[in-house]
């Protein structure tokens, strides 16, 4: 039995920006989250869109995640593609 998970093997990532710890969630007293999070990847290897699929807590990490994932570049191939990753937070004191 062949169980597919992706046709296209995931692109290859040139540059991460690492999300900034919210202070919103400092001030709640969170100390750590996790958001999943689609990313569309145009032609030339630059997100286009990010889409917030899971979080939690929910909304708290969303726009640290968003602002720093679309400054993310992958391998351009020619063709737009997706790619779901998850971020994990932690502050550390």
């Amino acid at each position: 039995m062949l169980i597919a998970t992706s046709a296209v093997a995931a692109p290859k990532v040139l540059k991460k920006v690492p999300p900034e710890f919210p202070s919103a969630a400092t001030k709640k007293g969170v100390t750590s989250g996790s958001v999943k999070a689609q990313l569309l990847i145009g032609p030339d290897g630059k997100v286009t869109e990010v889409v917030i699929l899971e979080a939690a807590p929910p909304k708290l990490f969303d726009k640290a995640v968003i602002e720093a994932l679309m400054e993310w570049r992958f391998e351009g191939n020619g063709e737009k593609q997706t790619h779901e990753l998850k971020l994990v937070f932690n502050s550390e004191d």
